[in-house]
């Protein structure tokens, strides 16, 4: 999926800097590829899929949800209470 090496070697950054933030590999590598690379938004998809794992979610919902409602946490909440 990569052209240049540059974009993989951003791509291995992106991937480092989310795993010392304590994210678990698979997850990392799953949320880069949801998010066509962009670090920022799966930043914000694992930080969300943490917080409402913690709050007793099951996390394929989660992913679901986030996905459906664009890593919008309000949204996404309502829709995991309802469900």
């Amino acid at each position: 999926p990569f052209c240049l090496p540059l974009q993989f070697l951003s791509y291995l950054g992106a991937c480092d800097r989310l795993l010392k933030q304590g994210y678990e590999e698979g997850q990392v590598e799953e949320a880069m590829e949801m998010f066509q690379y962009s670090e920022k938004k799966a930043a914000e998809f694992l930080h969300l899929l943490a917080q409402f794992n913690d709050m007793g979610f099951q996390q394929n919902e989660v992913k679901e949800v986030l996905l459906l409602c664009g890593n919008q946490r309000e949204r996404a909440l309502e829709e995991l209470v309802m469900k």
